[in-house]
């Protein structure tokens, strides 16, 4: 009986070690056959958080599922630009197949470390990828990267605002001086805003933390606040936030998730989706049914207005009549 009971603990044991070898074996076929790609968010807030979800989702429905065709290398810079270089300069010396910046800081660090070797890019939300210098044009890129830009609708923007305010006179716009997009952006907003009768008091700083103090210079001289999609601004957005509560004066976002954290309203891109189409177009390249130097940049700049009732009762002012049927993020909360 002794002698059987251990020629069954024997067995046991091979069996042990026959299944370890193969999940070892697997692991490296694994390894062996499924690209990995890399992509670096360059902030921990809302808007790249959904940015980087919906790129997971275009993937997936490109056919590239996490775990099972494809390794996601999934890396957060925390909004300082040397850590996002140093993520894209290791990432690419591992060999991705693919390399995602999410936002322009990260997209520019994600060119440099692999437009020699040429490595494919696909950035997500940058909003002017020719003036990063990312692309030489949105048509035809002509390097290895290409992506989807988020290009803010400043007129619908505008529209909005002067129908919540209608004798508001000076915008603030508090931007990074360092961000590419930002300055895009406020050139737009500078050429359009004497249309809409406003004009624009703008602030640039050159990190995180400097926006607290800009954003308490600023608030006081200025009839509102507006947000661009400026990564080192809206990961401080409850700083800007605190000045313009102080100042008594509402701050706009660009996009719905600045609404939910506070913001009162915004005419905005849906995040989701432009992560989405990014991750698309990444699925074509992965599958060698696309090149990035020919494959043009996605410009998105569909928006849908949005509104937080209780940052509007708070400063006394109602929702304008144009905009009745506007998403209230507010009710949107309760109900879930």
């Amino acid at each position: 009986m002794k002698q059987t009971m251990n020629r069954i603990s024997s067995r046991k044991l091979f069996a042990l070690i026959l299944c370890a070898a193969l999940a070892l074996a697997s692991q490296a076929a694994f390894a062996a056959d499924v690209p990995t790609v890399g992509i670096i968010q360059f902030a921990p807030h809302p808007s790249l958080d959904n940015c980087t979800a919906g790129f997971l989702l275009g993937l997936e429905e490109g056919g590239y599922v996490e775990g099972e065709t494809v390794r996601i290398d999934f890396q957060n810079a925390m909004g300082d630009m040397a850590t996002s270089d140093m993520q894209a300069k290791n990432m690419a010396a591992q060999g991705v197949a693919l390399l995602t910046g999410v936002a322009t800081p990260a997209a520019m660090s994600a060119y440099a470390a692999t437009k020699e070797a040429g490595t494919p890019n696909v950035f997500v939300a940058v909003s002017d990828a020719v003036a990063a210098g990312i692309v030489l044009t949105n048509e035809a890129p002509g390097t290895n990267a290409t992506g989807v830009s988020d290009v803010l609708n400043l007129e619908k923007q505008l529209e909005l605002i002067r129908a919540f305010l209608p004798d508001a006179k000076t915008i603030g716009i508090l931007y990074t001086t360092s961000e590419p997009n930002s300055i895009t952006h406020l050139n737009q907003l500078r050429e359009l805003a004497p249309s809409f009768g406003f004009e624009v008091d703008a602030l640039g700083v050159s990190g995180p933390s400097e926006v607290a103090a800009a954003a308490a210079v600023l608030a006081p001289r200025v009839d509102l606040i507006n947000n661009f999609v400026d990564n080192n601004v809206v990961d401080n957005l409850s700083q800007v936030l605190r000045a313009a509560d102080e100042a008594g004066i509402p701050v706009f976002g660009s996009e719905v998730e600045q609404v939910v954290n506070g913001c009162l309203a915004t005419q905005g891109i849906d995040y989701i989706e432009v992560g989405r189409a990014a991750g698309l177009i990444a699925a074509d390249i992965l599958r060698g049914n696309a090149s990035p130097e020919t494959t043009p940049v996605l410009l998105v700049n569909d928006v849908t207005p949005a509104y937080n009732s209780q940052v509007a009762e708070r400063l006394g002012l109602v929702l304008p009549d144009a905009y009745a049927d506007a998403l209230d993020v507010t009710a949107e909360s309760s109900a879930e």
